[in-house]
């Protein structure tokens, strides 16, 4: 893996607006979101190893829900006792899940979760189509890991009999996530599935049908919803969803609030102590480990993570951290040109290892200010 700088496309703002990337740029307009100054280049090794961790990691982490179902180990993951019933009824059932995306450290060596983003994942639009096409424009001869797209338009084409249309995309009103939930509904009807969005807070319940609605009092059956089942379940019609679960197909389903939660990493060591892919992950502290990451259960975007490293602390800092914390030994994130890569790896449920795409900061955490960038492999 190495990086490299580059100039970038003559008129690149219009070029990724023109494929749906209309925030490029951070808010406060103090640098850019997407950043086509520099790719990453890996060999086809490269990515043929990742591909393989990303399927390993997928088939372990399948295996820790039925680990964590048969322990009980809900009071270390922080997740309420009323949701427990549903996790494991949608976890034996297989209702339709879509996605999910694994972070991983990379140093040329060794490959290393950093944590699973499996409810909500974002990030997709970009991996998924904006550096294809950065691709095509400046390498036409090279190859991207990178089969996102056909993979989730796949997906749909199998849940096709499964769902009931119109798919409702449930969203909330950011920039970000609407693209996001567009470009979802998008590959949807590509796969001749009918959708139609809808904001989270316009979702209504109807007391004498016991059924969720849309804002034409239509019962809602399937919704795709880019929002946590932790959120969901604290507002007022959290109860109703667990109450009514039959009545309504969530995508993702509520099982994956094992899989949201970074928990899951102190799970994951636990089953696997030494794994290749796995770092050291505790509960109860660092134990004996020097330099940690400790890390939010529930937390996003960076908020909140505590590094501690050669004995000085790097903190950020956010609204997360009531719920509890995991410890995890610090990953062997590489510095290149004195930038941290993080590297997303996309699985599509049922249909495998799908792409990448990466993030990079200048500080070893990762937060909402992290670029997007580009990489390409011969």
């Amino acid at each position: 893996m190495e990086r490299h700088r580059i100039t970038p496309r003559a008129g690149w703002k219009q070029k990724v607006e023109k494929v749906g990337l209309v925030f490029h740029t951070l808010d406060d307009g103090s640098g850019n979101y997407w950043d086509e100054s520099a790719y990453y280049e890996f060999t086809s090794a490269e990515v043929d190893r990742l591909e393989a961790a990303t399927e390993k990691l997928q088939d372990m982490c399948l295996a820790a829900g039925q680990y964590i179902i048969d322990h009980n180990r809900w009071s270390d993951l922080k997740i309420p006792v009323e949701a427990v019933a549903a996790i494991k009824k949608t976890w034996n059932d297989e209702p339709p899940a879509l996605y999910g995306r694994f972070d991983l450290a990379y140093d040329g060596k060794q490959i290393k979760l950093l944590e699973y983003n499996a409810d909500t994942p974002t990030a997709l639009l970009e991996a998924a189509v904006v550096q294809w096409y950065w691709l095509q424009d400046v390498f036409p001869k090279a190859d991207q890991w990178n089969s996102i797209h056909e993979k989730l338009i796949a997906k749909w084409k199998d849940l096709k009999d499964y769902v009931t249309q119109p798919v409702s995309f449930g969203y909330v009103p950011t920039v970000e996530d609407e693209f996001t939930t567009g470009y979802l509904r998008d590959t949807a009807e590509q796969a001749g599935i009918k959708t139609h969005a809808l904001k989270m807070s316009d979702i209504g319940f109807d007391a004498n049908t016991f059924t969720f609605v849309d804002l034409e009092n239509k019962p809602i059956k399937t919704i795709f919803k880019l929002y946590p089942w932790e959120w969901m379940l604290k507002e007022k019609f959290g109860a109703r969803a667990l109450d009514f679960m039959d009545k309504v197909q969530w995508i993702e389903p509520i099982w994956k609030m094992m899989f949201s939660n970074k928990g899951l990493l102190a799970i994951l060591w636990e089953m696997y102590p030494e794994n290749e892919l796995l770092l050291p992950a505790y509960f109860d502290g660092p134990r004996e480990m020097r330099d940690y990451v400790r890390k939010p259960l529930l937390g996003r975007e960076g908020a909140n993570v505590q590094v501690i490293r050669n004995g000085e602390k790097e903190q950020s800092y956010g609204p997360y951290g009531e719920e509890g914390f995991v410890y995890q030994a610090l990953a062997p994130i590489p510095c290149c040109d004195g930038n941290y890569p993080v590297l997303g790896s996309w699985m599509i449920a049922d249909q495998g290892a799908a792409g990448m795409g990466i993030r990079e900061s200048e500080t070893i955490i990762t937060n909402n200010r992290s670029r997007f960038v580009p990489h390409m492999f011969r």
